[in-house]
């Protein structure tokens, strides 16, 4: 009896801070809606930086959302990137289970290696719960308070709860996320609660989320919906991609030069419409010099275009055994001659690119209306909440 009276009071304060917000789109409407009311308000500057931490439920009863996820993180940070080329990206995520699993927590700070975040989620599986509530208050606190967020007033700063069950509200020592929720309101922290499948007691709970947030309460199927559009050009775009990590050439300390040749390993193994979104974020960075075949340190290639290092003030010892192996005049050149692959390589992507785009938004034009899978909410909350 204690905790339905505890929902009904967390409820009510969440209204109540709806009633006194500025106008937002009503809990569970769908991406169209959100797309309209965005479009509807004035646009203000855009932010110079773009934080989203995805606080995902790692249970059994997410395997479907969590490959849906997988298949799709690079199709999410791309449509950031859409909104603002300009912007830095960064992205975080708090994976969580519930006490007695093999974690509670597994978080992978705020980062704009987006290709490291995508080689962690890779490996995240549905394992553990058993108990019908999960960890959602230690997650919740670990995201708004652990994720290294940054301070400046011109970042935007958004938090995509996504899971299918309530949170334990009888764990001692927890920290309650109407707690937390101030602190990410203090912090300016934006926090959406995406509920998977319908059960009635997480609903309660993520409409509270959201509110007291001044986030958004998002429905989604149980299997997350994650439709995949394939298209055309998803083939050549692979191949163009698998010749472009050709071209990265590793450098630094051997822990460094063993990430990057993990990244170019994982990027490889991607799925043909994961590839493409991969392609299509790497050159919609608005710089050319600022491309990349792998997010993160470690890409020589990328470092030189980008007048980030200079070949010949880089110790041997930091080299790869292919540059060690060359006079210091042989280095510059191997590293013109990949560049030069890459800039065309590039361009032929942009061009494949933009068609692609125009596929899927003619196919997207086509769907039948309905309730919308995980990473089209996320989407159109992103476009709605970086304006």
């Amino acid at each position: 009896m204690n905790r339905f009276i505890l929902i009904a009071g967390l409820i009510a304060a969440g209204f109540a801070a709806a009633s006194a917000r500025a106008e937002t789109p009503a809990p569970g409407a769908n991406v169209s809606e959100v797309e309209a009311l965005a479009k509807a308000r004035p646009a203000p500057g855009l932010p110079n930086r773009i934080e989203v931490a995805f606080v995902l439920d790692t249970t059994g009863s997410m395997g479907g959302l969590i490959d849906g996820a997988k298949r799709k993180i690079w199709a999410i940070a791309d449509e950031i990137r859409k909104q603002n080329p300009n912007a830095e990206i960064r992205i975080g995520l708090v994976a969580y289970r519930d006490r007695g699993d093999v974690y509670v927590t597994d978080k992978t700070d705020l980062t704009s290696d987006i290709s490291a975040v995508y080689g962690k989620l890779i490996q995240v599986q549905a394992v553990g719960g058993g108990d019908w509530p999960e960890s959602v208050n230690e997650a919740l606190a670990v995201a708004v308070n652990r994720l290294g967020w940054n301070k400046g007033a011109d970042t935007r700063r958004i938090v995509f709860l996504v899971g299918d069950a309530p949170p334990h509200m009888d764990y001692a020592q927890d920290v309650p996320f109407t707690d937390t929720l101030k602190i990410a309101e203090r912090e300016g922290i934006v926090v959406n609660a995406v509920q998977a499948g319908n059960a009635k007691d997480t609903e309660l709970i993520w409409r509270t989320i959201a509110d007291l947030g001044h986030g958004r309460y998002l429905p989604i199927p149980q299997t997350g919906g994650v439709v995949v559009i394939e298209t055309p050009y998803d083939q050549q775009i692979l191949k163009l991609q698998i010749e472009l990590q050709r071209t990265v050439i590793p450098y630094g300390s051997l822990k460094q030069q063993s990430m990057v040749r993990e990244k170019v390993g994982v990027a490889a193994a991607a799925p043909a419409p994961a590839a493409s979104d991969m392609a299509s974020y790497s050159v919609r960075t608005a710089k050319p010099a600022e491309r990349k075949v792998v997010t993160g340190e470690g890409d020589l290639v990328a470092d030189v275009a980008a007048g980030r290092a200079k070949v010949e003030e880089i110790k041997t010892e930091d080299l790869p055994p292919e540059l060690k192996a060359l006079a210091p005049a042989a280095r510059q050149a191997e590293i013109d001659k990949h560049l030069a692959t890459r800039k065309a390589l590039q361009g032929d992507l942009e061009k494949l690119v933009a068609q692609r785009d125009g596929f899927i938004a003619e196919a997207r034009a086509k769907q039948p209306r309905g309730t919308d899978g995980f990473d089209r909410v996320v989407e159109a909350v992103i476009r709605d909440q970086i304006r």
